[in-house]
């Protein structure tokens, strides 16, 4: 079971990035996926989260109007697409997926993380 999340980089404040997190050894199609980011010195904080079906997404204050989270089950894939970045998006990003229903906020929900993909915003 394994989540493997890419996509990141440098990118100029204003600029665009989409992450992917690709799962295997199983389907994640039943669960909550969220990601959550980690910058230099600070505690991890929730980012995003859709159910397994799409129909309910929840985001940061921080990121809300900017960020839109997706998935493909087809294709075991949860997405993140992030616009008009600023310098304070700087972080390690990392997907995870919880065995719930509704969306959660509280990483401890979340059981199976991925690896984190560095993403750098340059002002």
């Amino acid at each position: 079971v394994q989540l493997q999340a890419s996509g990141g980089g440098l990118v100029q404040t204003g600029g665009s990035l989409r992450l992917s997190c690709a799962a295997s050894g199983r389907s994640f199609s039943r669960n909550v996926m969220g990601w959550f980011r980690q910058a230099p010195g600070k505690e991890r904080e929730f980012v995003a989260a859709i159910t397994w079906n799409s129909d309910s997404t929840g985001y940061a204050d921080s990121v809300k109007g900017r960020f839109t989270i997706s998935r493909d089950n087809a294709k075991n894939t949860v997405y993140l697409q992030m616009n008009s970045l600023k310098p304070e998006d700087t972080a390690v990003y990392y997907c995870a997926a919880a065995a719930v229903r509704f969306i959660t906020v509280v990483g401890e929900s979340y059981d199976v993380w991925g690896q984190g993909t560095e993403v750098t915003v340059s002002s």
